[in-house]
């Protein structure tokens, strides 16, 4: 087969600059050819067999794509896929991350060593759980996130790796439940659903998962509304949690997209149209939700001013909702 040099350029311009042996021979070349360009210094080795087209520094994607030509037919797994997928980059780092390493599965049917800073787990179908022609091959989304979660060094770091891949709309609640049931034997799996059924209820991070469980639903607060659109100075917001009935919203702010400056003006705009329009906003972040028999207390106090006919109830033995209502009354 005569070598076709065109193919191999196009190969490289399609995998960040990397190419393996294997496409180098179905282009027809050979090992001279190889050994001829890394001796000019055209190509360096990255792992047996895998080369890329300069002899500087690798970038991630260069990195990924060597992982997975050397261990071909395989794909990014992990945090490595969740990178690629655009997702997890702003996140908790994980052990692998922190090594390094690039994460990739292979078919349970082969057996293959790790090449230098590539871990590879298997699989019992690749082929049913990963997009192998995608630019590189990756797991599909929802089994990249469920395994991250699954491995997270938090309840919270699990919670804030499912919800952001809701709240980006890499994927949905639903076929998050579909691929955890196609996954029997993962670590944590009742914790990931009910994360799950909290992330279906609007709750997408994970400070707003803790005030709908450890302030609302623990004691027995009205049930808000999550993620209620809305008019703001600025356009179209959405509000945490929303008790339309008694005018009054509940912003949450956590880590994210409540950083820069731009989102904290827009979130003062949105307090204010709130008050513009008879409504009260009370606004709380992790100092006020890590308390949450006060907060709760604060709630209930503004809801009942607000027409609210309810009570709510201690969350357990030692709960301080009612020298938190104490502490209120004497504030007022």
């Amino acid at each position: 087969m005569p070598l076709d040099e065109q193919e191999i350029l196009r190969l490289l311009q399609a995998q960040d600059g990397v190419v393996s042996r294997a496409q180098v021979r179905r282009c027809g070349g050979d090992d001279p050819l190889v050994a001829r360009r890394l001796r000019r210094r055209e190509w360096a080795r990255v792992h047996e067999g895998v080369y890329v087209d300069h002899t500087g520094p690798l970038t991630w994607s260069q990195r990924a794509w060597a992982a997975t030509l050397a261990h071909a037919p395989a794909a990014l797994a992990g945090a490595s896929a969740l990178r690629a997928h655009g997702l997890g980059a702003d996140g908790p780092t994980t052990r692998h991350e922190e090594e390094g390493c690039i994460e990739v599965v292979v078919d349970r049917s082969r057996r293959v060593d790790s090449a230098a800073g590539v871990t590879v787990s298997q699989v019992g179908d690749l082929e049913a759980v990963a997009h192998l022609h995608l630019s590189p091959p990756r797991v599909r989304v929802e089994h990249a996130v469920l395994t991250v979660a699954a491995r997270a060094r938090s309840d919270d770091a699990a919670a804030a790796t499912l919800a952001e891949a809701v709240r980006r709309r890499r994927t949905t609640v639903g076929r998050l439940r579909e691929a955890l049931d196609d996954r029997p034997r993962l670590r944590r799996r009742r914790l990931l659903r009910d994360l799950l059924t909290d992330v279906g209820a609007g709750a997408e991070s994970p400070l707003e998962r803790r005030y709908l469980r450890q302030v609302e639903r623990a004691h027995g607060l009205p049930r808000g509304q999550r993620q209620v659109p809305g008019l703001g100075a600025r356009g179209r917001v959405f509000r945490d949690v929303a008790h339309e009935e008694h005018g009054t919203f509940v912003e949450l702010d956590g880590r994210l997209g409540h950083e820069a400056t731009e989102d904290r003006w827009a979130d003062l705009d949105r307090d204010l149209v709130a008050v513009a329009s008879g409504k009260v906003t009370l606004r709380a972040g992790w100092g006020q939700v890590l308390q949450p028999c006060r907060l709760a207390a604060v709630v209930e106090h503004v809801l009942r001013l607000r027409g609210w006919g309810g009570r709510a109830v201690p969350c357990g033995d030692d709960c301080g909702l009612d020298q938190a209502r104490i502490a209120l009354t004497r504030c007022g």
